[in-house]
């Protein structure tokens, strides 16, 4: 049972939606492409209050920056339970994680949480003892008992280029071990965060800041790495509000948002793309979310 109720209307919509943006020239659409949406009937929602659907929403994928929306919760929840402690370098980076996806500030968040750094290869017992440690985000996403988030993997860093070293070694030899998530269980993370369901409000509201997208064209044009051109951001009315964290590298395109559009309840989706063709498509995220919005209510 998903933890949002499913929608009926919205499943019609969304596979009619998945049906002529393929005829448009997007051969395997269909298998490539992970979707959930979720709207909400009232200004304030509770979690778990959402009528929605999915498309392959239970489908891992590689996340690529969608997995610092992980990291930025976790980094709350440690806060909270004492085990890191508080400083402005830790804001600083928390931010740039989020707000500019700064991979060097994820590898400082992601060091900070599970007490871990990259570096050389490490002999076989020291190896061993790295990688329990680097599992800490993992364990505690099962001690959640979520079942969108069940067998996830969000232990690796991000990277620009790549990882060498430990990290390489950590990644496998075919990348077997790679970050893995879903778009139902990213939904249901970001929906936790934004209903105020795992932490309290004034972390919630520190951490919901930081995600805030402006959708001022001024700005978009000052800032090409906005997050909201190519993404579902950019097919909203200009009068929303939106929360978002992208994910972007050669071969998927994703989109998490939660968005309120002028005069129109709370929506949530999650786009994930898979494919270097559709890596490239800067209108395919923009069109579905403008479709998407249409559904609120």
């Amino acid at each position: 049972m998903s933890f949002y109720r499913q929608d009926p209307e919205m499943a019609y919509c969304l596979k009619g939606l998945l049906d002529r943006f393929e005829k448009e020239g997007r051969p395997n659409l269909h298998e490539n492409i992970a979707i959930t949406c979720i709207r909400y009937h009232k200004k304030n929602p509770s979690s778990s209050s959402g009528y929605g659907t999915g498309w392959n929403s239970n489908k891992k994928f590689y996340p690529a920056s969608v997995v610092k929306i992980v990291y930025a919760l976790a980094t709350q929840v440690w806060l909270k339970q004492d085990l890191i402690v508080d400083s402005e370098e830790l804001r600083r980076a928390l931010l740039e994680m989020i707000a500019n996806s700064n991979n060097d500030a994820t590898s400082y968040i992601l060091d900070l949480l599970t007490g871990t750094t990259s570096g050389p290869s490490l002999n076989k017992s020291n190896y061993q003892a790295w990688k329990i440690q680097r599992q800490l985000i993992n364990l505690w996403l099962n001690d959640l008992k979520w079942p969108e988030i069940k067998n996830w993997n969000c232990s690796q860093k991000t990277w620009n280029e790549g990882p060498f070293g430990r990290e390489k070694d950590f990644y496998g030899k075919k990348n077997e071990n790679r970050n893995s998530m879903t778009t139902d269980g990213s939904a249901r993370i970001f929906e936790s965060l934004m209903t105020l369901e795992i932490l309290p409000k004034l972390e919630s509201e520190h951490l919901i800041k930081i995600f805030q997208r402006s959708l001022d064209p001024v700005g978009r044009k000052q800032n090409l790495e906005n997050q909201v051109d190519g993404f579902l951001g950019e097919g909203l009315p200009l009068a929303s509000k939106l929360w978002s964290k992208a994910g972007l590298m050669s071969e998927v395109r994703h989109d998490v948002a939660w968005w309120e559009a002028p005069n129109k309840n709370p929506m949530l989706a999650v786009v994930f793309t898979n494919g270097k063709e559709l890596a490239k498509d800067q209108f395919l995220l923009p069109a579905i979310s403008s479709e998407l919005n249409k559904l609120a209510i």
